[in-house]
């Protein structure tokens, strides 16, 4: 049987400490989380690989949990301190919220796949996560009933600038995502200062796209 624990320690100590992750709180956190029951059953040894992890499907397109080290990049690029809301779009399985919600104070983790919400809110109560929400609606409005967030994280692609969410940021508010696709993509950050968000490039990272944030066709005259 796969100890799991080393598995976590070795994903840690391998993909996320070397890809200049110095969060010690998310270190920490991804430490004590098992990564193993947030994914579907019979994919528990593959849990802790160096690569997006297929849990299923919506709206015809595949879903996936971010890579280790790419999550974690993101993650703390947030800068997600105690007193923190968040919003976690296409939180899948749950896997993220849960991570987020032990260096935040409250977490929205938000899924238009039913399976996956149902599976997520599970996973976040074997846990005994208290600080985190699963709600159903879909990823490209966001969350308005509880905005403005602090942070909002985008667990997968978008093709396009993701307005509606940008929209839902405090002043001050940070949302990461990762922009474009392979093999031009980037992670993004994007703050709101003076009623303006603006965004900049962190490091190249590609992520299959999420549903609702492909870019419609252009009309060609």
């Amino acid at each position: 049987m796969l100890d799991f624990a080393a598995a976590r320690r070795m994903m840690v100590d391998g993909q996320v400490r070397t890809a200049d992750v110095t969060d010690r709180r998310l270190l920490a956190a991804m430490l004590r989380l098992p990564r193993e029951r947030f994914v579907p059953e019979g994919k528990e040894a593959v849990a802790y690989l160096d690569r997006d992890l297929a849990v299923g499907s919506s709206g015809g397109m595949g879903r996936y949990l971010l890579k280790p080290m790419v999550l974690a990049k993101l993650i703390q690029a947030a800068e997600i301190v105690e007193s923190d809301s968040v919003l976690d779009v296409g939180c899948a399985t749950g896997y993220s919220t849960a991570l987020i919600a032990q260096l935040a104070a409250r977490v929205i983790g938000l899924e238009e796949d039913e399976t996956l919400a149902q599976f997520a809110a599970a996973a976040l109560s074997a846990e005994a996560i208290g600080n985190a929400q699963v709600v159903l609606g879909p990823l490209i409005r966001g969350w308005p009933a509880q905005a403005p967030y602090d942070a909002i994280i985008c667990e997968g692609a978008t093709d396009m600038v993701p307005k509606a969410l940008l929209d839902q940021l405090k002043e001050g508010g940070r949302l990461v995502c990762l922009f474009g696709r392979a093999p031009g993509a980037k992670a993004m950050l994007y703050r709101r200062i003076d009623g303006e968000c603006s965004g900049r490039p962190l490091f190249d990272a590609a992520a299959p796209l999420l549903p609702g944030f492909v870019r419609p066709p252009e009309f060609v005259f």
